[in-house]
């Protein structure tokens, strides 16, 4: 394997940094990213916009669908900055530009494609989705979802309730997983996915603020919703395949922006430890400050080698198996102590709000430690990552 970067990769790093400097305010705090979106809606859309127009936003799409046909290595190598620089915009409807946009092209109708992929790939408004799977009794138990999507005439009429759903009071597009039979004799059986338009009439949005006042969740009412035929992805009642690949389309995403924003965070934290004395010496000079500073060093070094190699084996036109599940256990894993360790050294200061003039690194830290459970669990928990990595990478037998 040869993680060495290629010159294209390198302009590309240098120029993202430009960017950042250009288009950011002096003093620009990243942890309003830490739920995955800028509290400045109106903000992060503009810069969506301009990173769309300089081929970044779906930058691995091939030119047909608005994308520039970038390698895997460059997207990774994107991915890892814009994690790092904190850009707004950057993940602007990652629903769209991460899984539904992919999906389309494998599974949609040339309909479907020249419909939304323009959308997603422009930046704006119209295209921003969001993702309902969860609902109140199907978590990890995926199969168990109980959202009906009945057929009645040249349409569907859809019912049911869904939970923790991203960013749905921003999208105007709901990528939904509906049960489209009921007498199946496997419960994965008889998914289907449909795309809905959030201004349908039917569709309720209710926010849902999480432990720490902010709103980036939501719940979603179906009420009699109807969609067209059309809205169909893929053939009826064998979504579960579909949904699979949506999955890993998510979870390949999440090791490079892990890497990009907590090496800064790190970077931050030795600085911090460098400049602040206790009991006249420096935090950077205690052996087990050190210790923990070098332990996260080294967990990000893995990570960052863990999103490379399964670039790697893309580029190399193979077929990862379990390497996105391993790569989401490991950015959660890191996340969890950078924020512990964060914890530690900054002390109180580590509780204050990101407002106050009394934060430290930006607030990173208390955003970090307050949303890593919710991020542990995003996207498959990781019981259920290590159950696909026992099956898959360690070739043990189903557990069930």
């Amino acid at each position: 394997m040869d993680f060495t970067l290629s010159e294209r990769a390198l302009t590309l790093k240098e120029d993202i940094r430009k960017f950042a400097e250009a288009e950011l305010p002096p003093g620009w705090k990243r942890s309003t990213l830490i739920d995955g979106e800028c509290r400045d809606f109106e903000f992060e859309i503009a810069i969506s916009r301009k990173l769309a127009q300089r081929g970044w936003l779906v930058m691995s799409w091939p030119e047909e669908y608005g994308g520039r046909g970038a390698s895997i290595w460059e997207q990774t190598v994107y991915e890892m900055e814009v994690g790092y620089w904190g850009i707004p915009g950057a993940w602007m409807g990652i629903s769209g530009t991460q899984w539904v946009g992919p999906c389309l092209m494998m599974f949609g109708t040339e309909e479907q494609k020249a419909t939304y992929l323009p959308l997603i790939a422009s930046g704006g408004r119209d295209g921003v989705w969001c993702t309902c799977y969860s609902e109140p009794n199907a978590g990890s138990d995926f199969a168990n979802l109980q959202t009906r999507a009945e057929r009645e005439g040249d349409g569907y009429v859809i019912d049911g309730q869904k939970v923790w759903t991203s960013a749905a009071h921003r999208a105007r597009w709901c990528w939904l997983a509906a049960r489209t039979d009921h007498d199946t004799a496997k419960k994965h059986h008889g998914i289907s996915i449909f795309i809905v338009d959030m201004k349908s009439p039917g569709v309720t949005v209710n926010p849902i603020l999480n432990y720490y006042g902010r709103h980036h969740f939501n719940e979603v009412f179906f009420d009699s919703v109807r969609v067209p035929a059309s809205s169909l992805v893929g053939e009826e009642d064998r979504g579960w395949y579909l949904l699979m690949q949506a999955l890993a389309f998510e979870r390949r995403s999440t090791a490079p922006t892990t890497y990009g924003h907590f090496r800064r965070v790190l970077e931050e934290l030795a600085e911090y430890a460098a400049k602040t004395e206790c009991g006249g010496q420096q935090l950077a000079q205690n052996p087990l400050i050190r210790f923990k500073l070098s332990s996260l060093a080294v967990d990000l070094e893995v990570l960052k080698m863990f999103a490379f190699q399964l670039a790697w084996r893309i580029d190399q036109g193979q077929i990862p198996a379990y390497e996105s599940s391993r790569n989401k256990v490991m950015s959660d894993e890191v996340m969890r102590r950078v924020a512990i360790t964060g914890m530690e050294l900054l002390g109180m200061y580590s509780q204050v709000d990101p407002d106050s003039d009394w934060a430290r690194l930006g607030g990173s830290i208390q955003g970090a430690y307050l949303g890593f459970p919710g991020q542990a669990i995003a996207a498959g928990t990781a019981e259920i990552e290590r159950s696909i990595i026992a099956r898959f990478g360690l070739g043990l037998p189903k557990s069930y």
